[in-house]
């Protein structure tokens, strides 16, 4: 192994989502990243396109089983790191809980990962990455006025306020188990990350500057110098001209003279404004657009497919997108100039490296 992370070995119980991006987070730049399967397991994504589980190794372990467990137990003894996103109380019921773990290696950083956290009322309810969106104040505040708030991907709260979260945990627990030989535990929630996420807009709604009316306000497509418009191909540009000088050059490239539109820091002039840029941006199509607009520093930008991204000259140029196994992966992040992240093979089989992962982490393949 290779990289900034070359050295660090992780245990990761298979799961869904946040677990599985954080750990190959990690496996991108080095770790070593063992996912315990079960025996059994069929993945309901075929592992060459699941993308979190690249750089990553399988093996098989029926947790269920004394042997199972036991055979878990000896992998964490050799770990630095652990990652589990089971509901709370799966983990010690099956006798991997963080006081077994630590128990058997007091330097182990124990990372759990959940939407709702440890405790609380809702600690044992199901949801998904909407559901702890929902309850942060973040999913009302996004969408347009008078309509139901739409779902952001699963982007904000599994991965922004929950994987990040936890690598982000596991680094600075790891500096401290490197310098002072304890562990301890990682416990992050969707729920808390998403709300620290939110810190801006926690703010300005104290501050009384931002409403609770979507579509109303400077980031969330009320303001028109910030959102997005159709063009005359039915394709869709974005614009976020927010500070003076930019603001200055997009009317401009409109064809518009600034001075003669009425004031933008009027909230009632935004419907004027809007209906104003969306006539003028509806005349040409999206790309003749973005070629009017390149090099005016009017933060214009067309809005791309998934399939268009990877072949933007801006993407390309930095390497964004690189093959591997015949297929495109989004490069690791972030770039590191001396220890890049890697991709070394694309993700593998259930239970496919059990033996190798024995015989490299020092156990013996007839253990249980």
């Amino acid at each position: 192994m290779t990289g900034a992370l070359a050295g660090v070995r992780v245990v990761e119980f298979a799961g869904q989502g946040p677990g599985p991006f954080c750990g190959g987070l990690l496996a991108d730049f080095g770790a070593d990243v063992v996912v315990i399967d079960r025996p059994d397991r069929q993945p309901d994504t075929p592992r060459v396109f699941d993308f979190y589980m690249r750089n990553k190794r399988s093996i098989a372990v029926d947790l269920k089983s004394t042997e199972g467990r036991a055979r878990a137990l000896a992998l964490i003894t050799r770990a630095d790191l652990l990652i589990e996103g089971y509901r709370p109380g799966v983990m010690e019921r099956l006798g991997l809980g963080p006081l077994q773990a630590q128990g058997v290696n007091p330097a182990l950083v124990y990372g759990r990962m959940t939407g709702w956290g440890q405790t609380g009322p809702l600690a044992q309810e199901a949801g998904h990455d909407i559901n702890y969106l929902a309850l942060t104040g973040a999913l009302h505040a996004i969408g347009s006025e008078g309509m139901p708030p739409p779902p952001p991907l699963n982007l904000v709260a599994d991965l922004g306020g929950g994987a990040l979260y936890l690598a982000f945990g596991l680094m600075a627990a790891l500096h401290v188990a490197r310098s002072t030989g304890k562990g301890q535990l990682v416990d992050a929630a969707m729920i808390d990350g998403v709300s620290h996420l939110m810190s801006a807009f926690q703010a300005f709604r104290q501050q009384g500057s931002w409403t609770d009316r979507r579509g109303d306000n400077i980031v969330d497509g009320g303001a028109p110098w910030y959102g997005t418009y159709v063009c005359a191909d039915g394709r869709f540009v974005a614009v976020g001209a927010m500070e003076p000088q930019f603001y200055a050059a997009f009317v401009t490239a409109l064809g518009l003279d600034p001075a003669s539109l009425p004031p933008r820091d009027n909230r009632a002039n935004w419907p004027a404004l809007r209906a104003l840029f969306a006539a003028r941006l509806a005349t040409r199509s999206r790309d003749d657009w973005a070629a009017h607009m390149a090099g005016r520093d009017a933060c214009f930008s067309a809005v791309l497919s998934i399939e268009e991204a990877w072949d933007h000259p801006q993407m390309a140029a930095r390497g964004v997108f690189q093959s591997m196994g015949g297929l495109r992966h989004p490069a690791p992040a972030p770039r590191l100039s001396a220890t890049p992240g890697v991709l070394r093979h694309p993700a593998p089989e259930p239970g496919a490296d059990t033996a190798a992962v024995l015989h490299d982490w020092g156990l013996s393949e007839e253990m249980p």
